[in-house]
Parts: C-alpha cells; structure tokens; sequence
C-alpha cells in the first residue's frame, strides 16, 4: 500500500511510524517512510526549528512542493516501492487561519491507494504541540483542528478514487496500536474488526476491566482492530466534572509514556477548559465510533455479566450493534449473563456465543484469523 498518513500536529507522528517501518524491518518486510515536513526543513535551512508555519504561504507551498517533488521521484515505478508511508497534514490551523497542506497534482502522481488520519487523546496532542511550537492553542482548538483533519482526509481520500480505503486510527497508550497500522498497510486484506464493550459505567468494576482488557487483546491479535478505546479522554471530562463538584480549578493527567509522555509530571489543565470541550468530547465519541465501524468488516462485543446476571448492557453498545447491523457488517455478541438476550439482540446478531474463546474457536475455523502472533512472538 501507498499510504498517506495525515493527522494534526502534535501527534508526534514521525517517531510513531517509524516504529511501524521498524516493526516491518524487524519481520524482514520493506516499509519506507516519508515525512514532509521534515523534507521541507532540509530544503529550507535557514528555518529554525518549530517555526516553519510562520512562513508566507507562499514559500509554504514551494517547499512543500519540492519536498512532494522528491518523494514522487523516489517511490517511482510504484511497483518497485509497493508499502510506503508519507506522513504530511491535510489541514494546517495556525496564523495565516486555516488552510491546505496538499497539492491535487501531486498527489495525484504520488498515485495513494489508501489515507490515514491518526489520532490521540487531545490533551496529548495539546500537551505536544505547546512543548514544540510558540502558539497559544486551547483544548477547544485542538478538538476542532482534528475534526478539521478526519473530514478534508476524508475528501482527499475520495478526491483520489480511494473512498473504500480510508480509515481513522487511534495511536492509543499502548505499542498493539503499532501492529494495527503495520497490518492496515501491509496486510489489508486481513478482517478488519470493531470491538464493542461496556465503558464509562464499569469503570469501578476490576473483574470486569479484566475481562475487556483480555478480549480487546484476543481481539487485537487475530485481526485489524480498530479498538474505541484508544482514544480515552471521556476519562479526562469525568475527573474535571468531578474536580468541579468538588470546587477544585485544575484537573492534572499523567502523560502516557508511549504516547511521548516520557515519564514527564503530570499536565495540568483548568477545569473550566476541559468543561469547554464537553461537547465536542461527546460529538466526536459519536461520530468516531459510528466510523470506525463502517471501515470495519464485522462488530464483535462483549456483553459481561454484573452481579445477579444482569447484562453489562450500555446504550452505547446497543446503539453501536444496532448501527454495524443497519449498515451490513456482520455482527457477533459474546453473552456472558444467566439472562437471556432480548429479541433486539437475538435478532439483530449474525451469531451469539457464551464465551469469547467459544466466538475465537468459530473465527478460527471459519478461517478469519491473520497468521503470525502479536509482535511476531
């Protein structure tokens, strides 16, 4: 695959995709990455880091040009470059207000067969971009910045005959997100698979966390998992809600270490900011998830059992189910509860089983797992 890999600044996109290339390298499978704006920088020495979108837009665009200019020159034929990463932006909202980061011409000649826009939890990705860039962005900012990038990627996608190979990706906390995009590009004919479960209301309940964590990671091995856990920060708005109720102005978030946190103290956010984001929080929730599910091939979820056999049920996952069967994806419910399911389940599922190693034994034998283990192990 060609892959262009958008996503706003402050993903530190670069040092994560290079992990992929090198967990190709590792497999003996060629995967090259380009990085624009880093080839942009070479071209343009006198630029001192972190200060290249001060620049007119007009040298903007010339650099940005040259450096497309020598990516196309490089992956040309494409047969001899078959995986290839070309990490740029689609939008960039800066100074100048907001503006395009492509070129249709060349883009064209680079001749893509598929789009990424890669995400991470926004207080990550504003906690970044203040540590590389002068700018004064505020968490709303960023919120808008990334439903900017998804919907122009998507356009661009589209503009270039590639509708069916866009996808949304989570960086996520954890290194199974880099076997997700390896897979995504080198292997995409692999099931491609959105797993569903309960979240915010069990929270308190370890055994039950327990259980999730082990089927997201079975699910995670054998497929493409595009998980909606990965991006979390519904946690971030709970603890200011909570800090506000109980008078407290700042709400502090320990950076994840994969995430580039680097074992740094914790970051601090006013919890009136986080509040301002509230919506946006919840209208990304509902649109992200709803997509990750159509660029899915089938929904697997994960119904646990609370205390008096009473099903761990949330109207996410209801809405979620009901959403994958509306739109033709092939819909699996692990039902752990002594109740039964209701009709709404029962008549929306392509089958029902009573324990994920029940639903991972019928993957197998239909055939729908990838070979090899996670990480090659």
């Amino acid at each position: 695959m060609r892959a262009v890999v958008t996503g706003q600044i402050g993903l530190d996109k670069k040092p994560y995709l290079e992990s992929v290339a090198s967990l190709a390298g590792s497999r003996g499978q060629r995967l090259e990455c380009f990085h624009v704006g880093s080839m942009m920088y070479q071209e343009a020495p006198d630029v001192r880091s972190g200060r290249i979108l001060d620049l007119p837009l007009s040298r903007l665009a010339s650099l940005r040009r040259a450096a497309f200019k020598d990516i196309i020159a490089q992956t040309t034929p494409a047969s001899d470059h078959p995986d290839v990463i070309v990490n740029t932006h689609a939008t960039f909202r800066w100074r100048h207000g907001l503006f395009s980061a492509f070129d249709f011409d060349q883009m064209s000649l680079l001749k893509p067969n598929m789009f990424i826009c890669l995400l991470d939890n926004v207080e990550m990705a504003h906690h970044r971009l203040h540590n590389e860039h002068e700018i004064d962005a505020t968490l709303k900012d960023c919120m808008v910045w990334r439903e900017e990038e998804i919907i122009v990627t998507e356009l661009l996608a589209n503009a270039m005959g590639c509708h069916d190979n866009f996808y949304i990706l989570s960086r996520g906390r954890h290194e199974e997100t880099l076997e997700t995009c390896l897979r995504l590009i080198t292997r995409p004919e692999m099931r491609k698979v959105y797993p569903s479960f309960p979240m915010s209301h069990v929270v308190d309940m370890p055994d039950v966390l327990a259980e999730i964590e082990a089927f997201r990671a079975a699910i995670a091995e054998h497929f493409i998992a595009f998980d909606p856990a990965d991006v979390d920060e519904k946690l971030l708005l709970d603890r200011a809600i909570a800090a506000e109720k109980a008078g407290e102005e700042w709400v502090d978030v320990t950076p994840h270490a994969f995430g580039g946190g680097r074992g740094q103290d914790p970051i601090r956010f006013p919890v009136k900011e986080v509040l301002d984001i509230a919506g946006d929080v919840d209208g990304q929730i509902y649109m992200r998830d709803f997509k990750l599910i159509d660029q899915s091939d089938m929904i697997v979820s994960l119904i646990p059992e609370l205390e008096g056999g009473i099903p761990a049920l949330s109207s996410g996952v209801e809405r979620e189910l009901q959403h994958a069967w509306e739109h033709t994806k092939e819909v699996y419910v692990v039902w752990k509860p002594a109740k039964p399911p209701s009709p709404f389940i029962t008549e929306t599922a392509t089958k029902i089983f009573p324990t994920v190693d029940d639903a991972l034994e019928f993957f197998e034998n239909q055939g729908m797992f990838a070979t090899g283990n996670l990480f090659g192990h």
